[in-house]
């Protein structure tokens, strides 16, 4: 919508412009300010740091030191605008972003966990040491990856959160259900994780599985999905951005929520922009509305 160029999809060279960043933090302001009429109590600001991760540096035209840096003064641009709203209703935690090692739609080469975390530890350490609240890593296509991550940042001593991306099927671009993925995070780091999420795909393609789900559906939290009904080959090939339906896409998310409380994360992926975000908001009134709550 605002024709800025972001190399690999990744936001965090923003932060090398005084004028991006201030557009950056109009871009959250928006977002609050509907939680805020919403009348919701809570916000998870994530910093502009996915895919800023040191491997993506020579991508993104950056020294790994310089990079560093930029994923610094993004939870720094965090810490502002949480002192912003600080008389506001809104509880705001702020959160370091971390994306995979390679491409978020599939799986060329899977990862040990210990490679893994090798890789992931050097940007969750960076967070640990600046006053994020804690790290959530977006997007994750395969299992070891989500494992590896949530063991860096238990180390780093840092909470965390991890999303995996799921493809038509409700499963991971490597294979693994969100069941075997949860599983496999938890035996790894003895339950590390706050809870878990979803990213990237539309309700409907994993309505089903989390559906069947039992007591690992209750480590899930967060949804952030995909308007789009298209699947993520689609996407890749799309000649223009598929926004879905803006409301159909609120209606879905706001009645997930009313059959898994537990969800309570929510928000967009691809192709989803404020009015999508406003959408779930005003779904979910409505449906209080109903019953009679506020």
């Amino acid at each position: 919508h605002e024709g800025v160029e972001l190399p690999e999809f990744s936001a965090v060279v923003l932060m090398q412009d005084d004028d991006h960043r201030e557009w950056i933090r109009e871009y959250n302001r928006g977002y609050m300010r509907i939680a805020i009429e919403g009348g919701l109590s809570g916000y998870v600001l994530e910093s502009s740091t996915w895919r800023g991760s040191f491997g993506w540096a020579g991508a993104i035209g950056l020294s790994e030191e310089r990079l560093d840096e930029l994923n610094r003064l993004s939870i720094e641009d965090g810490l502002r605008l949480r002192e912003e709203f600080k008389n506001t209703n809104l509880d705001i935690v702020i959160s370091g972003n971390i994306g995979p090692i390679g491409d978020a739609y599939w799986v060329e080469h899977r990862p040990t966990v210990d490679a893994a975390r090798h890789y992931h530890a050097r940007q969750v350490q960076l967070f640990a040491e600046t006053d994020a609240d804690m790290v959530h890593a977006m997007t994750i296509p395969s299992a070891s990856e989500c494992a590896a991550i949530a063991l860096a940042a238990k180390e780093a001593g840092m909470p965390c959160a991890i999303s995996f991306t799921v493809e038509t099927n409700g499963k991971l671009p490597s294979g693994e259900t969100m069941e075997e993925t949860i599983a496999l995070v938890d035996e790894t780091t003895d339950a590390w994780v706050a809870y878990f999420g979803i990213n990237c795909a539309h309700p409907e393609h994993f309505d089903e599985e989390l559906s069947a789900g039992h007591s690992w559906r209750d480590r899930v939290r967060s949804i952030r999905g995909n308007a789009s009904r298209c699947s993520h080959e689609e996407l890749d090939h799309a000649e223009e951005l598929d926004e879905g339906n803006p409301e159909e896409y609120g209606t879905q998310l706001a009645d997930l929520h009313a059959r898994f409380p537990n969800l309570n994360i929510l928000g967009g992926c691809c192709g989803t922009d404020h009015r999508h975000v406003g959408a779930i908001v005003k779904s979910m009134a409505r449906d209080c509305n109903k019953m009679g709550n506020s």
